[in-house]
C-alpha cells in the first residue's frame, strides 16, 4: 500500500479514499465508459448521476477532467445499495430477458462511401465466416466486436428506413450518418437526420474519406453542428469517428463506439416468446418460391411454426442464415431467411407473428387482427389537415404543427419557413421538420406520414404518382405559388377561418412534340397524351425539367383540325392555354382539375 501512496503524490493520479480505500487509481482524463466500469455501475446510470450533477453534454464516449471524475465519484458512494427483497424482485420480473445485438443502419448523401464502409465492415469481421463465404443475400449480416454481435442492415437509404416506419416497425436502433469530408453535408445527409430526428433514433457521424488531401474538417462539422449534431469536443452530444473505407482505418474505432451507444439502450430480448420479427425485404425466386427476409425481434422462430405476417399466413419450412447456413430455430436480431412460405408477398415492414397453429393463422388474417406490442405495428391513424387543425386545438388534441417545405429555390424556403415559424402562439407551435429545394418526392411523404406532418409545396411541380401516394397515405399536399398565400392559409387554419379544401385531380400528362404558331401569334402545343386523358377546360400546368412555367386553363383542344372535348392515351392533339404561348418541344403539361372536397 506504500508503494501506492508515494506513486498517488505524482500529480498525474489521485488516489480516491473515505471509509474504505479503493485499490485503482483514477487517471487525470478518463471516458465515462471507463469510469462506469471502475465504479462497477451501467454507463446509462453513470450518465444519469452525471446530469443531475449539472454536467452537461456528456456521452458515454465523452472525457472527463479530473475535477468531474472526483464529483463524479464522491457521489456515486453516496448511492445506497439496493435492498435484497427489491433486487430478488426484479430479477423474477426480467429472468427472461437476454441482451440481444443492435440493428444498426448506414444512412448519408450518395457517393459518400456508406456501400464502401459496410464492405469493409463485412470483410473483416462478418460472423459464421467458418461456412464459408457469404451467399445470401437477406438484406442483413452480423459481425462480431469483442465477443459481442451487431447487426448491419445492407439496404440502406432513409427511403426505406422510413418507410418501414409508416408501416409501424421500428427496426433500426443506432444509425451511422456517413459524410464525406472532401463533399461536406449535401441534401441527402440533411434529409437523413431529419428522419433520424423525427424517428429518435441515436446517430453516430462517420466523417469518412479521411484520406483525401485538402479536406476542412472543421468547415463540416460547423455544417453538421447547425443541425444540431454538435461534436463532443464542442459541447455537443454526437460521437463523430474519423474513417477511410480505402484505407480501412477507424473502422475498430467506429464499431467500438456502436458497442458503448448499444450497451447505453441497454437492448433486451425474451427469447422464451413465440417468435416476432421485421420483414426488410419480400421477393420471388425463381427456384425457391416466394422468399421473406425477416429480422428477429423478439422471442425465437422455429423450423414448423405457423405464422401471420401483414395480411397473409404461412408455415416455417426452413430457417437460413447470411452464412447460407440452414438452422433449426432463429433468436432475437438473427437476420433469416424463410422460402416458399407466404401464399402471397408482404410487405417490408410488415410484422412476423408466430402463432400457435394454420387455424389460428387463418382466422387472424380472416379478420385482419395480427395482434402486436404498442409501437410495432398500429393501425393507420388519420393524417393531420389544415381543416381539422382548429378543432383540434380547441379541443385540446393539437398543440403543434409539423409542416414539410419544399421550394423551388433555397432563399424562398428559408423566407417562407422564417414566416412560418412566427406564427407559433401560446396555443400551438410551428415545427419544421425538414425543408429544402427540389419537388416532393416519395422521401417526404414517408416522413410526413410516420411525423402526421402536412406537405407545403411552393413553385414546384408534383408527379401524379406522388400525389397518388400523398392520397393513399391520407397526407395533406398543398402546393402554392405565392409565399403570402402559404402564410394565409396557415393563419387561418389556426385561427378557424380556413374555407373548405379545394383539391387538385389528376386527370392526364402531355409531352409537347411540336411548337405550331397560328398567322395571329397565338402558339398550340403538339402534343402526345403520355397519360390518362386531356380534357378541354381543364387546368394544366406547364412544367419544363423541374420547374413550372405556367398554370393556366386549356382554352382549346384539337385533333388534328378538329375541336375535341377530350383526347386519350397514345393520340396526339394540339393544346392551347389561355395566357400562356411560351412553348418549347420536350416540355410536359400535367392536366388536372379542382374537385371541392367536402368536410
Amino acid at each position: 500500500m506504500a508503494a501506492l501512496i508515494s506513486f498517488a503524490r505524482n500529480d498525474s493520479c489521485i488516489v480516491s479514499s473515505s471509509i474504505r480505500v479503493y485499490s485503482w487509481l483514477i487517471i487525470k482524463r478518463m471516458r465515462v465508459y471507463e469510469l462506469a466500469k471502475k465504479e462497477k455501475i451501467a454507463s446509462k446510470d453513470l450518465l444519469k448521476i452525471i446530469k443531475d450533477l449539472g454536467i452537461k453534454g456528456k456521452v458515454s464516449a465523452s472525457s472527463l477532467s479530473e475535477e468531474e471524475i472526483k464529483k463524479i465519484s464522491s457521489r456515486t458512494k453516496e448511492k445506497k445499495p439496493q435492498k435484497k427483497e427489491e433486487r430478488v424482485k426484479k430479477s423474477a420480473e426480467k429472468t427472461n430477458l437476454i441482451p440481444r445485438a443492435p440493428i444498426i443502419t448506414l444512412m448519408g448523401h450518395v457517393d459518400h462511401g456508406k456501400t464502401s464502409l459496410l464492405d469493409v465492415i463485412r470483410e473483416s469481421r462478418v460472423v459464421d465466416t467458418e461456412y464459408g463465404e457469404i451467399t445470401q443475400h437477406i438484406g442483413a449480416y452480423r459481425v462480431k466486436i469483442k465477443g459481442k454481435e451487431m447487426v448491419f442492415l445492407d439496404t440502406p437509404g432513409h427511403e426505406a428506413f422510413t418507410a418501414m416506419r409508416a408501416r409501424g416497425a421500428k427496426v433500426t436502433d443506432i444509425v451511422i450518418l456517413v459524410v464525406a469530408v472532401d463533399d461536406g453535408v449535401m441534401p441527402q445527409t440533411v434529409e437523413a437526420i431529419n428522419h433520424c430526428k423525427e424517428a429518435k433514433v441515436p446517430i453516430i457521424v462517420a466523417l469518412n474519406k479521411m484520406d483525401k488531401p485538402g479536406i476542412n474538417l472543421e468547415k463540416v462539422k460547423q455544417e453538421l453542428a447547425k443541425l444540431d449534431l454538435a461534436p463532443e469536443e464542442w459541447g455537443g452530444k454526437t460521437v463523430y469517428v474519423e474513417t477511410s473505407a480505402r484505407t480501412k482505418t477507424g473502422i475498430p474505432n467506429l464499431l467500438d463506439m456502436l458497442g458503448l451507444e448499444a450497451e447505453m439502450l441497454e437492448l433486451k430480448a425474451d427469447p422464451g416468446k413465440p417468435g416476432k420479427g421485421t420483414v426488410i425485404e419480400a421477393k420471388v425466386d425463381k427456384r425457391e418460391g416466394r422468399v421473406i427476409n425477416v429480422i428477429v425481434r423478439d422471442g425465437t422462430i422455429r423450423v414448423g411454426d405457423n405464422f401471420v405476417v401483414g395480411d397473409t399466413f404461412g408455415r416455417v419450412k426452413a430457417l437460413i442464415n447470411e452464412a447460407g447456413k440452414h438452422l433449426k430455430e432463429a433468436g432475437p436480431s438473427t437476420p433469416i431467411k424463410i422460402p416458399g412460405c407466404a401464399n402471397k408477398l408482404p410487405s417490408p415492414g410488415d410484422l412476423l407473428q408466430v402463432v400457435a397453429s394454420e387455424k389460428e393463422a387463418k382466422e387472424i388474417v380472416g379478420k385482419k387482427e395480427i395482434s402486436a406490442s404498442p409501437g410495432e405495428l398500429a393501425e393507420k391513424s388519420s393524417q393531420t389537415t389544415l381543416e381539422d387543425l382548429y378543432r383540434e386545438i380547441k379541443e385540446g388534441k393539437k398543440n403543434e404543427l409539423k409542416l414539410i417545405i419544399k421550394g423551388d429555390v433555397v432563399g424562398s424556403i428559408e423566407a417562407l419557413g422564417k414566416s412560418l415559424k412566427e406564427l407559433t402562439n401560446p396555443e400551438i407551435k410551428i415545427d419544421i421538420i425538414h425543408q429544402s429545394a427540389g419537388g416532393i418526392n416519395e422521401s417526404d411523404i414517408m416522413l410526413a406520414s410516420v411525423s402526421n406532418a402536412v406537405i407545403v409545396g411552393f413553385n414546384v411541380p408534383v408527379e401524379t404518382k406522388i400525389k397518388e401516394l400523398a392520397k393513399k397515405e391520407k397526407i395533406d399536399l398543398r402546393t402554392y405559388q405565392i409565399i403570402y398565400e402559404v402564410i394565409e392559409d396557415i393563419k387561418k387554419a389556426i385561427s378557424g377561418l380556413l374555407k373548405p379544401k379545394e383539391v387538385e385531380e389528376p386527370v392526364g400528362e402531355a409531352e409537347i412534340r411540336r411548337v405550331f404558331t397560328l398567322s395571329n401569334g397565338q402558339a398550340i402545343a403538339g402534343c402526345l397524351v403520355a397519360k390518362g386523358k386531356v380534357i378541354r377546360g381543364a387546368r394544366a400546368r406547364l412544367v419544363r425539367g423541374e420547374k413550372v412555367l405556367a398554370d393556366d386553363k386549356i382554352a382549346s383542344l384539337r385533333r388534328f383540325k378538329d375541336n375535341a372535348r377530350e383526347v386519350g392515351v397514345n393520340f396526339e392533339c394540339g393544346i392551347q392555354l389561355e395566357n400562356f404561348n411560351d412553348f418549347k418541344a420536350g416540355d410536359r403539361f400535367q392536366i388536372y382539375r379542382i374537385v371541392e372536397q367536402k368536410q
